[in-house]
């Protein structure tokens, strides 16, 4: 993840509380944030930082970098400690917990009316897919997702052609086939090529990059369930259903949080 030496270390938040005395002011933490994140600029070239906080203990700095990774570094940014942070109370894994709350994406601000719409069963349930035609992982990922019934499949057009140059091409025929969910599903899972249409069409390829960009989807697949899930990378057909099962707990839960 990071391009410097670092030190991999497990934490344990089993630190004393700073005293009220010893608490920074806003402003004072706010020029010390600034002072990391330009320390860290100059030492971890190419690294895409997001918010940088202070921890509630050990008096380190949580750092956000590449969308959801995190790590913690001390007030000079000298060091970087990666790894597990667990809180000796609980158990829990206070960097997984976090990375998990990072890997989340609002589903209602998805363009849906840029994706390919697949229907299996009664549709009940719901993902997104950002996928590349020429994605080995992608094919993969298809051949699971025809084991799941009663779901919505929204498949989103991301070719990466830095990484597969024809993707934009077969991207596009499929796109402006006339039926673009029976293009797609015959040639990610039976290799088919859909016919070239003669009647304009325009992509929207340009608008799905920059949500991806913004979602920090990065490669493909990805996929995005109906909770904010977010999922990097090919899943088997079980672990489909699990997080759709989830999504559905999840949901039914805020149902019955707004009843009461």
């Amino acid at each position: 993840m990071l391009k410097h030496t670092l030190i991999a270390l497990s934490l344990f938040a089993a630190f004393t509380s700073a005293n009220a005395a010893d608490v920074p002011s806003a402003k004072s933490n706010a020029a010390k944030v600034d002072q990391i994140r330009q320390t860290l600029t100059q030492r971890m070239h190419g690294a895409n930082l997001g918010a940088i906080t202070k921890a509630p203990y050990g008096n380190l700095y949580e750092v956000v970098i590449n969308g959801f990774n995190v790590f913690y570094t001390d007030e000079n940014a000298d060091v970087a400690f990666v790894g597990k942070v667990i809180d000796l109370k609980t158990q829990k894994d206070l960097v997984q917990a976090r990375t998990q709350e990072l890997q989340h994406v609002d589903f209602s601000m998805l363009p849906l009316d840029k994706a390919i719409v697949t229907v299996k069963g009664n549709g009940s349930r719901k993902v997104a897919v950002f996928s590349d035609p020429e994605c080995p992982f992608c094919q993969e990922l298809e051949h699971e997702l025809a084991k799941v019934s009663d779901v919505t499949i929204y498949t989103f057009l991301y070719p990466l052609v830095e990484l597969h140059p024809d993707a934009e091409r077969k991207a596009k025929l499929v796109w402006c086939a006339a039926d673009r969910a029976k293009a797609w599903e015959e040639l990610m899972l039976k290799g088919k090529e859909p016919a070239a249409s003669d009647k304009p069409c325009d992509p929207p390829f340009k608008a799905i990059q920059e949500v991806a960009q913004k979602a920090y989807i990065t490669g493909t697949p990805g996929l995005i369930f109906s909770d904010g899930t977010l999922v990097p990378g090919g899943i088997k057909s079980f672990q489909i259903e699990r997080n759709l099962a989830e999504s559905q707990d999840h949901a039914a839960g805020k149902k019955v949080s707004k009843a009461n």
